[in-house]
């Protein structure tokens, strides 16, 4: 009497099918899934955080008429596509802003063939030891600008001598704010990605 258990043939071709069209289904909805996750943790990929503070809600600049000190107008014009860096400092800045200026300008240079889609807007006149390069726009010191720009005053909390520096999207909402004593390297690479947007 033979007792051998019988081997199993092959799969059913309509058995395979089913199996490979779960397997798709797992990977496809699995991948939902921690992505998911992933989002409501609060986890991003390095390369697409901030440096700055996202200003939420943004500052809103659009009908701020500004002037450069010699009275010309400084318009938004947002068909340009132009974005600034903007600065308002207090009057008694001194050694921070001569240093402030210096970093605008080479995060500025550093900006290289898209550096002509960037103005560096500075509130009153930049200081006379500072580097002025040619992305700078001096402009007329006005109230409505100053109330524009969230957390202008907070320079003291911040506990670095020195006011913060604004990222201006090309239609006038302030949209990034820097505080004191920043890494103007977190600057430049938050502006590179800024520029990227068409």
């Amino acid at each position: 009497m033979n007792t051998r258990q019988p081997t199993p043939g092959p799969i059913p071709r309509q058995a395979r099918n089913r199996i490979t069209l779960l397997a798709i289904a797992v990977l496809f909805l699995g991948t939902f899934v921690v992505a998911g996750v992933l989002r409501f943790s609060g986890w991003r990929p390095a390369g697409t955080r901030n440096h700055g503070t996202l200003l939420a809600p943004p500052g809103d600049l659009r009908r701020v008429s500004l002037a450069t000190v010699e009275g010309a107008v400084y318009p938004w014009a947002p068909i340009e596509r132009r974005w600034r860096l903007l600065v308002a400092p207090a009057a008694d800045c001194g050694v921070a802003c001569v240093k402030l200026a210096r970093d605008l300008d080479t995060v500025w240079q550093l900006s290289g063939r898209d550096a002509d889609r960037v103005d560096i807007l500075w509130a009153g006149p930049v200081p006379a030891d500072a580097v002025r390069g040619v992305a700078f726009r001096e402009v007329r010191v006005d109230p409505a600008l100053r109330a524009g720009l969230p957390g202008l005053d907070d320079g003291a909390s911040d506990g670095v001598a020195g006011p913060p520096v604004y990222v201006v999207d090309p239609n006038g909402f302030v949209i990034l704010r820097y505080a004191a004593g920043f890494d103007p390297g977190h600057l430049r690479q938050d502006l590179g990605r800024l520029l990227r947007l068409k």
